[in-house]
This record gives C-alpha cells, sequence and structure tokens, in this order.
C-alpha cells in the first residue's frame, strides 16, 4: 500500500471531479476548449456580471483574512451504474488550516478512514485501520505543499481552491461566465446569495452566506460529461481565527505506525486482473 492508494479507497477516486479540478481538464486540451465553445449551450452571450464577481471577491476576501480556520466538507458525488440511475457517494472532511504552512484533514465516508497532516516541514498519510503512515518532506506553504500531494501521491482535496492564498484567483481563474442567480435561505439554515459561475470546463452553482460571506454549497456538472453527473460540496462548522495548538497538525499514532510509500496509487501489472469478489447484488449496483 502506498499514500496515494489510501485516499484512493477513502474515496479520492471519485472526489478527483470535484471542485478544484474544474479548471484542469480543457486547459490540457485545447481543442476540446475549442469545441465546448462552439457546443449548442454556448450560444448565449458569455459575460461576467460584476454583480457575482463581487460575491466571490467578498467570499474569497473572507477566506484569505483568516490566519486560522476550521470546517467540515461533505462532498456527495455522483458515479454511473449499470441500472442507468447514478449512485451517490459520500465523504466528509474535518478540515483544520493554519496560515502559511498548517493544515489537517481527517476524512471519513464510504469508505476506510483516513488522515492527512502537514506542519510545515513534513506532510504525512496515514491510515488508521492499517495503522500505515506515509511520511515526506514538504514545501514551507500549505499551496505548495498541496500541490506537491497531488503531484508526488494523487492525494486530493475537492476544497483546496478555499484553503489557498489567493482563493478568487483559484476560483475564477479561467472564467467565461459568472451571473447573479438570487436569494437563498434553504443552505445551513444561512440566508445565501446564488452565483453561477462557469468555465470551459464546468457549471458551478455557488450559495454564500448573505452576511458572513462564507461558503455554503457548491454544485458542479462537467460540460464535457456526458451524463451531466452532479458533484456537491456542503460546507458548514465554520471557525474563522481559532486557537490551534501545534499538536493540531501533527498525530502521535501516525509517528508510531508501520510505513509504507509517500507514492501515487500504482495500475495492477499489464496481464493481471483484479479478483472478483463481488456479488450478484453489488455487481448490478455499479
Amino acid at each position: 500500500m502506498n499514500a496515494g492508494a489510501v485516499f484512493a479507497r477513502a474515496g479520492f477516486a471519485f472526489a478527483v471531479l470535484g471542485l478544484a479540478t474544474m479548471t484542469s481538464a480543457l486547459a490540457e486540451n485545447p481543442a476540446k476548449s475549442k469545441a465546448v465553445r462552439k457546443s449548442p449551450e454556448s450560444t448565449f452571450k458569455l459575460v461576467l456580471e460584476p454583480r457575482a464577481m463581487d460575491l466571490l471577491q467578498a467570499m474569497s476576501a473572507k477566506l484569505a483574512a483568516a490566519k486560522s480556520m476550521t470546517f467540515t466538507a461533505t462532498v456527495g458525488y455522483e458515479y454511473p451504474s449499470k441500472l442507468g440511475p447514478p449512485i451517490v457517494y459520500t465523504t466528509r472532511y474535518d478540515v483544520a488550516m493554519q496560515r502559511p504552512d498548517k493544515l489537517r484533514v481527517l476524512t471519513q465516508g464510504d469508505g476506510p478512514m483516513s488522515e492527512f497532516y502537514y506542519d510545515g516541514k513534513t506532510m504525512t498519510a496515514y491510515a488508521p485501520a492499517e495503522n500505515l503512515a506515509a511520511v515526506a518532506e514538504a514545501p514551507p506553504t500549505v499551496d505548495a505543499a498541496l500541490a506537491a500531494g497531488y503531484k508526488n501521491a494523487a492525494i486530493f482535496f475537492p476544497f483546496m481552491d478555499l484553503v489557498a492564498a489567493d482563493p478568487y484567483k483559484a476560483l475564477t481563474d479561467g472564467a467565461i461566465l459568472a451571473f447573479y442567480i438570487g436569494p437563498s435561505s434553504t443552505v445551513g439554515g444561512a440566508k445565501t446569495d446564488m452565483v453561477a459561475w462557469a468555465n470551459d470546463d464546468v457549471f458551478l452553482q455557488i450559495w454564500i452566506g448573505a452576511d458572513d460571506k462564507l461558503p455554503r454549497r457548491v454544485r458542479a456538472t462537467f460540460r464535457t460529461d456526458p451524463l451531466r453527473l452532479r458533484h456537491e460540496l456542503d460546507l458548514a462548522n465554520w471557525q474563522l481565527d481559532p486557537a490551534l495548538p501545534p499538536d493540531t497538525f501533527v498525530s502521535a499514532k501516525a509517528q508510531l505506525a508501520g510505513r509504507m510509500a509517500f507514492a501515487a496509487p500504482a495500475p495492477p501489472p499489464r496481464g493481471v486482473k483484479p479478483l472478483k469478489t463481488q456479488t450478484k447484488a453489488t455487481a448490478a449496483a455499479k
């Protein structure tokens, strides 16, 4: 087992389609980007409405100004089934972050629990069930550490844009459409303003707290996905600038655990087929 495998089996194989990948897929393929622009869905006038961009900027400024924060992110992502209707998988992340160089993410959901710790010097991926930990040297900022974790071990969090040093730049890079939808009071019991945002890859609907300017929900639909599967990120339990003790970002159990490689999940060797242990019921659900 390696670090990437820990996060893949905890739900990352599906969550990789979430918020933080919203600007990447077509950026690597300009031909597809042009095709999307010529699609029937793009025949309307694409505008960046100032009111929508102002709300995104206010939300980003609120997040960027926080020296520390804790919140809960719950991700629901649809996955196609052989029956036709999609199956929904859910993952919950309990997040603690301190700028510029501290992050803890405790992940639980439709799979084994996993934990991630970054203390400014090292990052650790920990699998409590197996009592195995992967440890690697890390860059000196949260942004750089998350980039290194993704590059080296396919470690990904769907809320990465929200904990970036510059959330506005991360969220709006490549924007081709943004408009104000209207008010809502159905998300987390808070009054929110709904904003639509899109680039060549994805269409987002974002609920932003009308009073506190904090993100409450993000729903994504990817334009190149023929099934139009939906990915929804709910954000709750926000605390800005809490006092976080240093031991928040380290794990004594992980330090004493057995070691595994800090690497991405390896594909099976050529010619090796996965073991078929599923029942008829589980096969029908896939």
